[in-house]
């Protein structure tokens, strides 16, 4: 037989405390770990703090989930930096292939106009 209630037995307080623990713990060894920077950390500890996870697993998957979201914009980015530059370059070598054209048409005007 069971005597006192589930919170005398196991208080929700000693829970709450252990959780805290764990997921503080896991947050802090990524961060030395240098697998989060200290801007999500921050994020992380507040939603914690603020019971934005259940435990451990959810906290770690939302952790690779962040990541991997922000090497996914990273690498749209650099994509898209590299296609402007390739433009930028292709728009120049057409100017000075146009400047060249119009020169040697000039040239060749002022030539006729010699003879």
């Amino acid at each position: 037989k069971r005597k006192g209630t589930a919170n005398a037995r196991m208080p929700q307080k000693v829970l709450w405390i252990r959780r805290m623990r764990v997921l503080r713990r896991l947050l802090r060894r990524y961060r030395e770990a240098k697998k989060i920077d200290k801007h999500l950390y921050h994020e992380l500890y507040m939603k914690c703090k603020g019971n934005g996870f259940k435990n451990k697993r959810v906290l770690m998957e939302h952790i690779h989930k962040r990541k991997a979201e922000k090497a996914r914009s990273k690498m749209l980015s650099d994509q898209a930096e590299a296609r402007r530059n390739k433009v930028k370059e292709a728009r120049k070598r057409r100017e000075d292939r146009i400047a060249q054209k119009r020169a040697e048409l000039i040239k060749s005007f002022a030539k006729d106009d010699e003879a």
